[in-house]
């Protein structure tokens, strides 16, 4: 099959990959659409060890499933971590922090910038006949915006701000100004905040400084950490969202003093993410910045990774 090759920084499209070879219990998933997130890009910049196909934001059509043939044919989207189901971490349900657990185009498992994926059937969703493609590829990404609302309490009243209004942080604010909390979004990029404002969202190119109750950080970069403790109020949170190569300073005694929470937040709740997106309440439709062929996958890479870049897609097929 064809795909898109990552290893040791550097990227090729490869024509002579082989296909996926399934294990018991997982698909064949032809993939439609992926997705290239700041993850991928980090990736490719060190930030974990990987030599594959990356990419975990997809939609697809399942091809074959050995045991389930009733998913075959059906519109997909999947989980991006796949677990053992046996360890201490899985039996605790915290399947997302399995010890033994490979994570799809990121950690020891191929990923879907290629024509074939295989996923365990077990993390599949079926996506709803209303969603296009270049919506529901958006499931993962709306999935780890939401899990910060699975770990704090939001809602009306809340002092809520975001930094770095980024791919990430778009959905991350969309998704918070539905709780109808008091939010602000941050950052340097002025088409970024612009789009922001559309949906009513308050912005700036600044926070006040120990005025948040709960402060999210979404830069992609080490200086956000130091940016979010300057904002957060005493006793307030502070939700890290960012993956990134390379190491944040700041001032630890400082969170011992203001007493700040500090979480790290990852994957999310994939059904509530495409119950959102089917609803329409939140809105994608600005949010892609590009569309390429598999072919120019490389090129797509590059898109991806200019300033103010949001989301760009890759269609294999």
């Amino acid at each position: 099959m064809r795909g898109l090759w990552l290893q040791d920084g550097r990227r090729r499209l490869r024509d002579d990959l082989p296909n996926p070879s399934l294990q018991p219990g997982e698909a064949l998933v032809r993939v439609a659409v992926a997705g290239i997130c700041g993850t991928d890009l980090e990736l490719a910049r060190g930030y974990y060890p990987f030599a594959g196909v990356p990419g975990h934001e997809f939609v697809g059509r399942v091809e074959m499933a050995p045991g389930a043939e009733s998913w075959v044919g059906r519109r997909v989207v999947g989980e991006i971590n796949v677990a053992c189901g046996a360890c201490t971490q899985c039996a605790a349900g915290r399947r997302t922090h399995c010890a033994q657990r490979t994570v799809i185009g990121i950690r020891g498992r191929g990923g879907a910038l290629a024509e074939l994926l295989a996923v365990p059937i077990a993390n599949l969703h079926q996506v709803p006949p209303s969603v296009p493609d270049e919506v529901a590829v958006f499931t993962e990404p709306t999935a780890a915006a939401l899990e910060i609302q699975e770990q704090v309490a939001i809602g009306p009243g809340r002092r809520v701000a975001v930094i770095g209004p980024g791919r990430l942080g778009q959905l991350v604010a969309r998704t918070l100004a539905l709780t109808g909390c008091e939010l602000r979004v941050a950052g340097r990029s002025a088409d970024a905040l612009a789009r922001l404002a559309q949906h009513g969202i308050a912005t700036g190119p600044t926070l006040p400084e120990r005025g948040a109750d709960v402060v999210v950080e979404c830069t992609g970069n080490p200086e956000g950490l130091e940016q979010a403790r300057r904002a957060v109020r005493p006793r307030g949170t502070i939700v890290l969202k960012s993956t990134y190569h390379g190491q944040a300073s700041v001032n630890l005694s400082a969170f011992v003093v203001d007493e700040i929470t500090l979480i790290g937040s990852r994957c999310g709740p994939f059904g509530k993410a495409l119950d959102l997106l089917a609803s329409g309440r939140l809105d994608v439709s600005d949010l892609v910045s590009g569309v390429y062929p598999l072919a120019q996958a490389e090129g797509a890479f590059d898109a991806a990774g200019r300033p103010g870049a949001l989301k760009v897609l890759v269609r294999p097929t």
